[in-house]
């Protein structure tokens, strides 16, 4: 099943009308969708959610499937689409919420655990990012996505990825300094106010 050959002509077969197939596809690849998600949303219920309707999706549209590209690519595009539209919502409710005066729920202890994947510094930046630049860094470095399956994923040549992954990675490495440069002048005010006291 690790194959691009199995999973390529178990799709074929699924696509024939062997649609139990399909549980295998759910077994390969439900747990890798789930970190994907996971990392996009930082939320665990959301991303749960979010796996059950990606895997609804694809099983809707395998038939559609051309093999074109690798049927992963196809799957991380179907993925990142879905989440991205529940981030816009997401981003929608909240404004439709400040509107209407009420706060944001804050951040629950979940979140906070969650934020620990990351150091402080590069959890920070990575809020600073797009949506899009977040996506292409969690597709190359977490996911371990040649530039080339990240041109299939997000619709673009594989030269222009690469350019735009080097961009992203300077605009990163500045937010972490200036992330760590914050923290270190916070810490250095809180000393001071704990030695005043």
């Amino acid at each position: 099943m690790n194959s691009i050959e199995s999973i390529e002509s178990k799709i074929a077969r699924i696509q024939a009308g062997e649609v139990y197939i399909f549980a295998d596809i759910i077994d390969t690849y439900q747990n890798r969708i789930y970190k994907y998600c996971l990392r996009l949303l930082s939320n665990r219920e959301e991303a749960e959610d979010a796996v059950q309707d990606i895997m609804l999706k694809v099983f809707e549209k395998v038939r559609y499937y051309q093999p074109k590209g690798s049927f992963t690519s196809w799957l991380y595009k179907i993925a990142y689409n879905h989440c991205l539209n529940l981030l816009r919502r997401r981003k929608l409710q909240q404004q439709v919420s400040r509107l209407f005066g009420r706060e944001v729920a804050a951040e629950s202890a979940e979140r906070a655990a969650e934020d620990t994947m990351f150091s402080e510094p590069l959890a920070s930046a990575l809020e600073m990012l797009t949506v899009e630049e977040r996506n292409l860094l969690i597709l190359r470095i977490f996911e371990d996505k040649s530039f080339e399956e990240i041109g299939e994923i997000l619709g673009k040549n594989m030269e222009a990825v690469k350019k735009k992954y080097g961009r992203i990675r300077h605009k990163l490495k500045a937010f972490m300094e200036l992330s760590e440069k914050e923290e270190g002048e916070c810490t250095k005010a809180s000393t001071l106010q704990k030695n005043k006291n």
